[in-house]
């Protein structure tokens, strides 16, 4: 028969995640061990690894529970439904930044060790998993309104494309000290621009049209 493990009543992977958190902005550190920490925490080792499996995947878990109260914001406004895809992007990095508003001094504590090339760290696993999640249904709409040029080869590197901007918001923001991070929303509306830019229709595709015809009509 096979044997349970009796959970400690009111744990959860939240209620760890929270503890996480207080626990390095108050010491500045992470916990030695599973054990030191559940010993804090007042519950039992066994029952942590009912929800993590270190202490990387309770930051992981966090990350992407920031995209997935992002995500949860938009859908939640009516109007979003009705934007066009360069309005949802940018909804989407607004309003991020209002959730890690809430969060700085773990987003900061996170990242300190994240190198500003380090396109994929450790730490932003899931929080990327969720935001392609994101973008594949974003630039699915776009494609369908002409907003997005579908483009061989090219086109599938979209989404990769707009994760290193994902990045360059988040090292943008982290190292931001303007009044109310208004340079953080100067940096995201220019950014997004360029990017719909460079992925909707433009002269050089006119002139590959062109081309195109002229060969194919010798």
């Amino acid at each position: 028969m096979e044997r349970k493990t009796k959970k400690k009543t009111g744990s959860s992977a939240e209620s760890y995640q929270e503890a996480y958190k207080t626990y390095v902005l108050t010491k500045g550190h992470a916990p030695v061990s599973v054990y030191q920490f559940c010993q804090e925490q007042g519950t039992e080792e066994a029952d942590f690894y009912q929800y993590f499996s270190h202490f990387d995947a309770v930051e992981q878990s966090i990350w992407k529970a920031y995209v997935q109260e992002t995500v949860q914001v938009l859908e939640a406004d009516s109007a979003y439904a009705e934007y066009s895809g360069r309005e949802k992007l940018l909804s989407f990095y607004y309003t991020l930044i209002e959730v890690l508003k809430k969060n700085r001094s773990f987003v900061l504590y996170s990242l300190k060790d994240v190198r500003k090339t380090d396109l994929h760290p450790t730490v932003l696993r899931e929080a990327r998993k969720h935001f392609l999640l994101f973008l594949s249904t974003l630039l699915g709409e776009a494609q369908a309104k002409e907003e997005v040029v579908s483009r061989p080869l090219i086109g599938e590197k979209y989404a990769d494309a707009l994760w290193v901007q994902f990045r360059f918001i988040l090292d943008f923001w982290k190292n931001d000290s303007s009044a109310q991070f208004e340079k953080t929303d100067q940096a995201i509306e220019k950014s997004v621009n360029v990017s719909f830019d460079l992925m909707g229709k433009s002269a050089l595709d006119g002139l590959f049209d062109l081309a195109k015809f002229l060969y194919q009509n010798r």
